[in-house]
């Protein structure tokens, strides 16, 4: 739910700023009067049409250091009818919006693999670039989602949703709920409506349904309606010392590598941001440099504070942590300098010794960086197999005949309906056996219809006017498990029934089996010998509920042994959860969902690789639980889930959302 009475001033902010600035933001009803023109999923030149339906998309897909749109491009080109085959996946509405959402990524991440010499360290292809994709196509139905954005709107109308800074698509799904609530408030205000129809012009959208309206007012709230509402009045930020040295003392938002001490020597050319504080800290040795926009969301984060303070000057956003008093405004900025001089009193306070100092701002980045890379790449905690039951759930005993049939037969497939957990359970299926999250050790790709033996093994790529052999990511990671036979490594193949897989393997099909490792064959392009190692263990991934795939390759299956994955509703790890969570309307709708799978498992036509899985209920933090989260689970996940099976069977879909429905009378 959203706070109504925020809601209703913001429309009255929105309507005195529309007209000032319609003609700044009616560029994103352009872009999809445009698309809406020039797209066409059969045309002959796939790329072409696809640069000229996004023609109009640069605010949108192309700002500062973000190039979703020329990445896009450049994939259409290189690789038209794998693009357009993702194009056809994402506007395939029959299908679930989180598996659309994944496979387009999947496959540009596929493509930047496949030029890993290239320099190429990201696709932009992330949630904000296909929510723009899904709303350029189904302006009706779609929202523009941004992280940013949804956020501070989100925050300020005081729903019960707030996006995480990960690229998830259920970060799009519970942004579109939020929009729709928005939505559904805004089309009430005819004045708002009259308005914008008196403003827009033949060259934008109608917007029949004001979807776009309603983007443009997270928009406008994220941006501006703080400034309309609250810097009228001014205030102040007002945490203490004390309050800053507990938040500096918190490791979940200052790490040893998140704050930094920057070095500026006059002699080196250095100039102090903060003047103000320059006589206090100096420029030489060194001052603080505390408004790191990073940290800044991190305490935003910890202390739930949505209001934002714009720096004039430089037109940046900075957080303000606590809102005190009215305090008149004492000329540009000064807000920030106070929010720097609070911190500085606390650092004075603080043992600086565990944070690094840098000699310049470059430097400080560049090890952040580093730092940031090194732990995602392996973070050296021990995992044991208790650690794995704690959080997959899943009985010991299950566990046990998983990890030895792994270890036996060295190739597994983990099958089953989505929303089990295969995908988190094969990572920590990985740790347990290894005793360490090693993540430089477990390495997953995704499968799909263009998926070649050029990129799994080797193959030859373009390569500027002409083309060059190029090791397949498989191939180098045998390489790697080769030269380390004290080790463990573990390939994950997420859809590995969506690949052709003859075609994939190749002369390698032979050399995966268990008996066969480290045996030699002779490599299709070099006739080079090559061997899978016996220290390489390989995981497939494969969702039975999707009824688009063929049966599995049979010489896939005497390679593989196949692991059938259930919900884990009746497991401790679950009944666990839901002690934690101790919420009545919660236990009743499960028991709703084990009525549903008994129901599903009992079809001819579905059966028990068709239930619903248990992740679909599955919290971080059991503290982010609410009646909207349960609700929008049902919405956007379970009901969409049943349409697809029982599609000519509306009465009983109706029958399973009365059901589930009722669950939140208890």
């Amino acid at each position: 739910m959203i706070n109504e009475e925020i809601l209703k001033r913001v429309e009255t902010a929105y309507i005195k700023y529309l007209p000032k600035n319609f003609k700044d933001e009616n560029f994103k009803w352009k872009a999809v009067k445009h698309f809406q023109k020039n797209w066409d999923i059969e045309a002959d030149d796939f790329a072409m049409m696809l640069e000229m339906s996004l023609d109009k998309t640069d605010n949108l897909l192309t700002s500062g250091y973000y190039y979703a749109k020329s990445m896009i491009v450049g994939f259409a080109k290189e690789d038209p009818e794998g693009m357009r085959e993702q194009y056809r996946i994402l506007y395939d509405e029959t299908r679930d919006l989180k598996s659309r959402i994944k496979s387009f990524m999947s496959y540009a991440e596929d493509r930047k693999r496949n030029h890993n010499d290239s320099g190429w360290k990201n696709t932009f292809q992330d949630i904000h670039a296909i929510s723009v994709y899904l709303w350029l196509r189904y302006p009706d139905k779609y929202y523009i989602y941004k992280y940013g954005e949804i956020r501070s709107a989100a925050s300020m109308l005081e729903s019960s949703f707030i996006p995480r800074r990960a690229s998830d698509p259920s970060n799009i799904i519970g942004s579109y709920a939020f929009c729709d609530e928005l939505h559904n408030g805004l089309v009430k205000n005819e004045e708002i409506l009259n308005l914008f129809h008196s403003l827009r012009t033949d060259d934008c959208y109608e917007d029949p349904q004001y979807r776009t309206l309603t983007a443009d007012v997270v928009f406008y709230i994220s941006r501006f309606f703080w400034e309309d509402e609250w810097f009228p009045i001014g205030y102040t930020p007002g945490l203490s010392v004390n309050d800053w040295l507990g938040l500096l003392n918190d490791k979940d938002i200052f790490t040893d590598s998140s704050l930094a001490i920057v070095k500026r020597l006059k002699d080196n050319g250095g100039q102090g941001t903060c003047t103000e504080l320059a006589n206090k800290y100096g420029e030489a040795p060194g001052y603080y440099n505390v408004g790191s926009s990073s940290l800044a969301m991190r305490i935003v984060a910890k202390t739930n504070c949505p209001v934002m303070v714009k720096n004039s000057e430089k037109s940046r956003y900075w957080p303000v942590l606590y809102v005190g008093k009215p305090a008149p405004k004492e000329g540009k900025g000064s807000y920030i300098w106070k929010l720097r001089d609070e911190l500085s009193e606390a650092l004075d306070q603080v043992d600086l010794s565990r944070i690094p100092l840098y000699e310049n701002k470059k430097k400080a980045r560049e090890a952040t960086r580093d730092s940031k890379k090194e732990t995602e790449l392996k973070d050296e905690s021990s995992y044991t197999k208790e650690d794995f039951l704690s959080e997959v759930f899943m009985d010991e005993n299950e566990y046990e005949k998983l990890a030895d049939l792994l270890k036996r037969k060295k190739n597994i497939i983990l099958q089953g309906p989505p929303g089990v957990g295969k995908t988190f359970s094969a990572k920590r299926l990985a740790y347990s056996l290894m005793g360490v999250k090693d993540k430089s050790r477990v390495v997953m790709i995704q499968f799909h219809q263009n998926y070649s033996y050029e990129d799994f093994i080797m193959g030859y790529k373009p390569d500027g006017n002409g083309f060059a052999l190029r090791n397949g990511i498989f191939y180098e990671f045998c390489r790697i498990a080769s030269e380390n036979p004290g080790n463990n490594y573990y390939f994950i193949i997420d859809e590995i029934n969506r690949g052709n897989l003859s075609k994939i393997f190749g002369e390698l099909l032979q050399l995966i089996e268990a008996d066969y490792r480290n045996e030699e064959a002779l490599l299709a392009y070099t006739h080079e010998s090559f061997s899978v190692p016996d220290n390489v263990f390989l995981i497939g991934l494969m969702n039975t509920a999707d009824r688009s795939l063929a049966l599995i390759d049979y010489a896939l299956r005497r390679r593989f042994s196949f692991y059938d994955m259930k919900p884990g509703f009746p497991s401790d790890g679950f009944k666990n959860l839901q002690s934690r969570i101790q919420d009545e309307k919660f236990d009743a709708f499960i028991e709703q969902i084990l009525l549903l799978n008994k129901e599903i498992s009992n079809d001819p036509a579905l059966g028990e690789g068709f239930q619903i899985g248990h992740s679909y209920f599955c919290l971080l933090d059991t503290n982010d639980y609410s009646e909207d989260w349960l609700h929008s689970v049902m919405e956007y996940d379970i009901m969409p889930t049943l349409r697809e099976y029982w599609f000519d069977e509306t009465d009983r879909v109706k029958q399973w959302e009365s059901a589930l429905g009722s669950a939140f009378n208890e």
